[in-house]
């Protein structure tokens, strides 16, 4: 974990098996995603985006100055949403990840991405470092969240269609 309060995914896989491989499973399900940035004005921007997880890293390719990559370059806060799938199923759950796109400009490295990922040059090349990762699904009546944040366990908070406050499951 950085000073930025943030963590690398192969630390928070080690420390979140289960729920990292639930992030993992639910993103690979779908290729494209749905990234939210911040815009020079600090409103929102939605956009379209592949993930992917390779050598302990999730990554995120963009391309040359989109305005999504001119985005996290400059404020590299971002919210990542795997494709929720069709209907209203949920496909397993929504699952959501938050963070910091730390751009890399390394030329080895851009180079063994771009030849293992198979991404055409040029392109920002961005590594992402966790602040929340969050997974949403329906139990019965419930609404779940299993929350994870760096330094903390996975919290559990249910919240029911109703005016009742949320609550959270103690261990």
């Amino acid at each position: 974990m950085g000073d930025t309060g943030t963590t690398a995914w192969a630390a928070f896989e080690a420390a979140e098996p289960e729920l990292a491989g639930t992030v993992r499973e639910r993103f690979g399900q779908y290729t494209h995603h749905a990234l939210a940035t911040l815009r020079k004005d600090g409103s929102p921007r939605l956009s379209g985006i592949e993930a992917d997880f390779r050598s302990g890293e999730l990554w995120l390719g963009m391309m040359p100055n989109s305005l999504k990559a001119r985005d996290v370059r400059r404020d590299p806060r971002f919210s990542l949403l795997a494709n929720p799938g069709e209907g209203t199923s949920m496909g397993g759950g929504d699952v959501r990840v938050s963070g910091r796109a730390v751009e890399v400009t390394d030329p080895g490295t851009v180079s063994w991405y771009a030849k293992e990922a198979g991404a055409p040059q040029p392109f920002h090349l961005f590594r992402v470092e966790l602040t929340e990762v969050v997974r949403t699904t329906v139990e019965g009546e419930e609404v779940v969240f299993r929350v994870w944040a760096p330094g903390r366990p996975v919290r559990t908070i249910r919240r029911g269609n109703d005016e009742s406050p949320p609550r959270e499951d103690r261990g």
